[in-house]
């Protein structure tokens, strides 16, 4: 079975393939795939994960193809950095 994980910063972005011989978590997944060597700010106790976008827990079971994925905190809202970008553009 061949999986995905996925981590981003806003410098740095790694998504890590495994493969597998065996049914394994979110959690196994995120622990073999050794991306918490590569980004010390990850902490699972903190931060959300999911597949494909959509949040799950750290014992769901992947699937073939899965891309497990660790969401970082946002440092602003989507909606207000478009609004910030819309009213630069007009100041501009």
């Amino acid at each position: 079975m061949d999986i995905e994980v996925a981590f981003a910063t806003p410098d740095k972005q790694l998504c890590i393939p495994i493969k597998l011989k065996e049914v394994i978590c979110v959690q196994e997944a995120i622990d073999l795939s050794g991306i918490k060597d590569q980004f010390s700010e990850i902490d699972l106790s903190k931060m959300k994960v999911g597949i494909f976008g959509k949040v799950c827990d750290l014992d769901k079971i992947v699937s073939q193809g899965d891309r497990v994925e660790i969401y970082r905190s946002l440092l602003c809202q989507p909606m207000d950095a478009r609004r910030n970008r819309a009213l630069n553009n007009q100041n501009n």
